[in-house]
């Protein structure tokens, strides 16, 4: 009998193993990740590529590159005005937007002059950057990749998601916040 209690106490001990941690069900390879990278990528490509076909067959106007990712050219340059909008300006513009085929999503009466605070307030990327670049009375047709214009959401009216954008902005005044000038 003592030895049925010390071998059911040692089966007994045996059998108490700790807690075995549960297993995933599925096991994630990062695969969609990498393919929309690779997506993200390719459309980046495509873009770059068309608006390198505009900006060669355009041989009429000056393109710049911005260090902001998007192109741009002069429509009227005002060489007078010094003072380009500073972070807590306030300004007055006027844009339109296009696809890069110069079909019109917006014109700027359906859009109407915009007062904006600079780095205070909402715009799409490309057009917060490009607001900066005009002075007083300049007008200016810029060209940008979808990140830099609504993305891969669109503006869920008018804009699909990806479009690439061409737009015509025309900075009207600027109100100086006087910190911007310290």
């Amino acid at each position: 009998m003592k030895f049925f209690l010390v071998a059911l106490l040692g089966v007994l001990l045996m059998s108490c193993g700790g807690p075995e941690p549960r297993r995933p069900i599925e096991v994630k390879s990062g695969s969609f990740y990498k393919e929309s990278i690779e997506r993200t990528k390719n459309l980046l490509a495509a873009e770059g590529k068309a608006i390198e076909e505009i900006i060669s067959k355009d041989t009429i106007h000056e393109y710049l590159s911005s260090p902001n990712g998007f192109w741009y050219y002069y429509e009227s340059k005002n060489d007078t005005a010094v003072y380009s909008p500073k972070t807590g300006d306030q300004i007055l513009f006027s844009h339109n937007l296009m696809g890069l085929t110069n079909d019109t999503i917006y014109t700027a009466d359906e859009i109407g002059p915009i007062s904006h605070v600079i780095d205070k307030q909402q715009l799409f990327p490309g057009l917060q950057n490009a607001v900066k670049l005009l002075k007083v009375n300049e007008k200016a047709t810029f060209l940008f990749p979808s990140p830099l214009a609504y993305g891969y959401q669109g503006d869920n009216k008018s804009i699909g998601p990806n479009t690439p954008l061409k737009s015509s902005i025309e900075l009207h005044t600027i109100i100086i916040n006087n910190d911007s000038l310290n």
